[in-house]
């Protein structure tokens, strides 16, 4: 039995570990789309979650004029992405289903009201209020929303590992870690760049 998770630690192994895993190293297969159980319910919302990140980054490109910004984005895409393909073939091995959430605004139209809110996610209008700025304003709300998004994702793996018999299968519990470590990482960064923006110019 594993000590109580009241603080999830970094995975010692890499992500791509679990790219290269086969369905025998992932554990049984006994969850379905119509009987899921918590681990599948978690991926299956995070999906969610990473896919409106990437919407979030698919407005950065057009919308701030700031080389930190865009490095940021890219980081935040790559990584999501990355992830997203890892839950998917985590969730087809065990026959569940794989949500194909929009990541881009323009998709975003025909998935109004079918989506999952999971914690720190924006709304339409928010949504639409990030895709209206630009400028300092643009990443001014970038930051502040992205990171609320973060937070949110925190809020999903600390439930996970409060849920009973969740977080048992080891695949679930170093993905859900590395998701911890990664997201109060990008936070902490983000807060320092938050702060830089609203910052008034020193006089000289």
């Amino acid at each position: 039995m594993r000590p109580a998770r009241h603080r999830p630690y970094r995975a010692a192994l890499p992500i791509a570990f679990f790219a290269a895993a086969g369905a025998s190293a992932l554990g049984p297969t006994n969850a379905t789309a119509q009987d899921p159980n918590p681990d599948v319910r978690f991926v299956q919302g995070m999906i969610h979650h990473h896919a409106q990140a990437l919407v979030m980054t698919d407005l950065l490109t057009s919308r701030s004029q700031t080389e930190a910004m865009h490095l940021l984005a890219e980081r935040i895409t790559v990584s999501q992405r990355d992830e997203i393909g890892l839950m998917r073939r985590w969730l087809t091995a065990r026959q569940a289903d794989v949500p194909q959430p929009p990541v881009t605004l323009d998709q975003t139209a025909g998935h109004h009201g079918h989506g999952m809110m999971m914690p720190g996610m924006l709304s339409d209008a928010q949504l639409q209020q990030l895709a209206a700025a630009s400028g300092a304003e643009f990443d001014r709300l970038f930051l502040t929303f992205m990171i609320r998004h973060h937070e949110g994702a925190l809020t999903m793996v600390t439930d996970l590992f409060a849920t009973p018999n969740a977080g048992q299968d080891s695949w679930i519990y170093q993905f859900a870690s590395d998701v911890d470590a990664d997201q109060r990482a990008e936070i902490a960064r983000m807060r320092q760049m938050l702060t830089a923006t609203t910052e008034p110019p020193h006089r000289r």
